[in-house]
């Protein structure tokens, strides 16, 4: 095969991090129903989560923090080129 001249830009993203304000959060369980490999509640409440999920729950995670109506889950989405820290 001949070199077509193109260059392919392998792109790393960082793991994928969580952070949960369990003093924010009232457990309406959005996250739960959105991505459930990742957070789960223990007894009526009580969230639990994976604070480093797998990159390929990261759709789901992403849309489990936009649906979380109190805005208490934190994603560090590990995009290249960011400085970092959760948002």
């Amino acid at each position: 095969m001949e070199p077509t001249g193109q260059t392919t830009i392998v792109r790393r993203s960082r793991p994928l991090r969580l952070v949960v304000d369990l003093n924010r959060c009232q457990g309406y369980a959005q996250c739960v129903f959105l991505a459930p490999e990742v957070f789960r509640l223990s007894g009526e409440e009580a969230l639990r989560y994976d604070p480093n999920p797998d990159e390929a729950l990261r759709l789901r995670v992403m849309r489990a923090a936009a649906a979380c109506p109190v805005q208490a889950i934190l994603v560090d989405h590990g995009d290249a080129g960011e400085a970092g820290g959760a948002s």
